[in-house]
């Protein structure tokens, strides 16, 4: 990823791209919504290219949505940075089909103890660290 990327474009990238897979909706059918190519809704969604505000409008009334829902707020640039995560929406996604509870909570043991080990070794902070609740993984 370069450095000239902004944050709040991959932010924003990630929000267009987590409503139009909500809604079920296909790159190329958001560009023909929008009167652009499929390339350039690929690069709004990484970041790459900025979404003008004209632009965000239109791509927001074919999601059905507000230009100020695909914004977003500050506080949750974190979270919408993490979904922009290479895999993160397919691991939500497969997860959402889970239905049963015990097994949810089986893979979300397991995800915690596989990001747990990987944290000292890429010098990141441990996932029980910051997170809220108490951990579900046992040590």
């Amino acid at each position: 990823m370069s450095a000239d990327i902004d944050p709040t474009d991959i932010a924003i990238g990630a929000r267009i791209r987590t409503r139009r897979e909500t809604l079920r909706i296909t790159q190329a059918q958001l560009a023909a919504g929008c009167a652009v190519t499929f390339q350039q809704v690929q690069k709004y969604e990484r970041g790459v290219n900025r979404v003008s505000a004209a632009r965000l409008l239109q791509i927001a009334a074919v999601l059905k949505t507000t230009g100020a829902d695909l914004l977003g707020e500050l506080e949750n640039a974190a979270d919408d940075l993490a979904l922009a995560t290479p895999g993160a929406m397919a691991l939500l996604t497969a997860f959402r089909r889970i239905e049963g509870g015990e097994t949810r909570d089986a893979v979300l043991a397991i995800v915690q103890s596989l990001a747990a080990a990987d944290a000292p070794a890429l010098g990141r902070i441990p996932f029980d660290d910051v997170r809220d609740g108490p951990s579900m993984v046992a040590n």
